[in-house]
């Protein structure tokens, strides 16, 4: 399994960012795979999954502003982030299981 994350960055309150994990070692369509996120000084916090039939949760503190999706034909998920508030920063990881990838940095400041 392997994964690699990309799409993080700077960006003011209220901007968005899209994410994106490139996976591989594993059959992709048929993989559970979530994002999570770890913030300056706290635990690994869930942000949101998506099934291989397509279907999506979220954490309470992300819905309606954050979309995750999956394009199968190239292995890869996305994490679209609207409304981005200071909260918001952290590394974000995408999940196969136990295994992460080595995160993107998001910051979310004025």
């Amino acid at each position: 399994v392997h994964l690699v994350e990309s799409g993080g960055g700077l960006v003011q309150p209220g901007g968005s960012l899209r994410l994106s994990c490139a996976a591989s070692g594993f059959s992709f369509s048929t993989s559970t795979m979530a994002w999570t996120r770890q913030a300056p000084g706290k635990g690994l916090e869930w942000v949101s999954t998506i099934y291989s039939d397509g279907s999506t949760y979220y954490a309470d503190s992300v819905k309606g502003r954050f979309t995750i999706s999956r394009d199968n034909a190239k292995n890869t998920i996305y994490l679209q982030m609207n409304n981005l508030k200071s909260e918001d920063t952290a590394l974000y990881y995408c999940k196969k299981g136990l295994t992460k990838g080595q995160g993107t940095q998001v910051t979310v400041s004025s």
